[in-house]
């Protein structure tokens, strides 16, 4: 699908033709395709379990046949959106009522979600928050339940040095990044653009695809892997802007950051790490620096930096954004058991309201 030929989609942060990789190498296990006016689908078995709150998870899990009963809560699900965009791309050309007549008729699946809808973002424009409010206001109407998805989180870039940037952060915080910035000097940075050569060469995108696996092995959600073919065509694409910032500690690639640029701001979308390399150079928090460099030097305007980790990314200064998930439940006995208890499923909001 070329750029000339792709649907007008509301609510993307990212280019289009980033949204398109997920039609062209979707994750592995989904089944992806596009409906009406373009709108991105894909079905994939969701476990009910995989969003609740961690205290409740870990109550669950206390309970006995915990690993036998589980299973039953994973269930056919038909999604709206991609798992690559911070947020759903919706066809702009679709009324809320078309589009949610299309996902009615989705009769496959237990459950229809349109997931991560942005409720009033501050980085998108007025036309894409008045879509999505009204997409929710109307599937309110029809008995959908809305659930409050993940925090995005993002740094305005409202200062002009990274020093100023510290000065913002609490003093024990403060004194912790200074702390773990001294490993600065025994790493080689390097920054690649998305289409360089290198990219191109087997061995190199084998180690970089090893080590978006290592991070994902250790994450607690596991939902979508990102395939070998997808990274590829990601850091080949000469048609995406983008950079890969790349760590190197005596010759060894200790991790990476894969960020696109798009409107004025950096998107940090992909990581990998070495481990235990990459803990003992304290990466995490490191490349959370470089990529504000990076942002400062070269103009931007904000750095947008994701879903996970909402506590630290908080102690690092960031803003939030909630997505929110509208859920149409098939059978009339899951949708009463699970409408009173969706709070539970919404564990970033509950994150971020203790944290403030």
């Amino acid at each position: 699908m070329s750029a000339a030929s792709s649907p007008l989609w509301l609510n993307l942060l990212e280019p289009p033709a980033f949204a398109e990789l997920f039609l062209r190498h979707p994750p592995q296990g989904f089944a992806v395709g596009a409906g009406a006016g373009g709108l991105p689908l894909f079905r994939a078995r969701l476990n009910l379990l995989t969003t609740l709150d961690r205290g409740a998870l870990a109550r669950l899990r206390r309970l006995p046949l915990f690993t036998l009963w589980s299973r039953r809560l994973s269930l056919s699900a038909c999604f709206a959106g991609t798992t690559i965009t911070e947020y759903a791309p919706l066809p702009g050309a679709l009324s809320p009522e078309e589009l949610l007549d299309i996902l009615g008729r989705e009769r496959d699946a237990s459950l229809v979600i349109l997931k991560d809808l942005p409720d009033q973002s501050p980085l998108l424009p007025e036309e894409d928050n008045a879509l999505a409010g009204a997409v929710a206001a109307e599937a309110g109407k029809r008995g959908w339940l809305e659930i409050r998805g993940q925090a995005l989180a993002y740094v305005p870039l409202d200062f002009a040095a990274v020093d100023d940037y510290l000065a913002r952060l609490s003093p024990a915080r403060r004194r912790d990044l200074r702390r773990k910035n001294r490993r600065r000097g025994q790493l080689e940075v390097e920054r690649l653009p998305l289409g360089d050569a290198r990219f191109f060469r087997r061995d190199f995108l084998d180690e970089l695809y090893a080590q978006y696996l290592a991070v994902f092995a250790q994450s607690d959600i596991h939902f979508d892997l990102l395939s070998r073919d997808f990274f590829a065509a990601l850091l080949q694409s000469r048609e995406l802007a983008g950079v890969t910032l790349l760590y190197r500690r005596r010759g060894a690639l200790a991790g990476y950051n894969i960020c696109l640029i798009h409107k004025g701001r950096l998107l940090d979308k992909y990581i990998g790490f070495s481990y235990p390399l990459a803990r003992e150079m304290n990466l995490y928090f490191l490349s959370w620096l470089v990529n504000l460099e990076f942002a400062l030097e070269n103009g931007l305007t904000a750095y947008v930096a994701g879903w996970t980790d909402p506590e630290v990314k908080a102690s690092l200064g960031a803003a939030f954004t909630f997505t929110r998930h509208l859920v149409l439940v098939r059978h009339p006995l899951l949708r009463r058991l699970l409408s009173p208890l969706r709070g539970y499923f919404e564990a970033d909001r509950k994150t971020i309201g203790d944290i403030r």
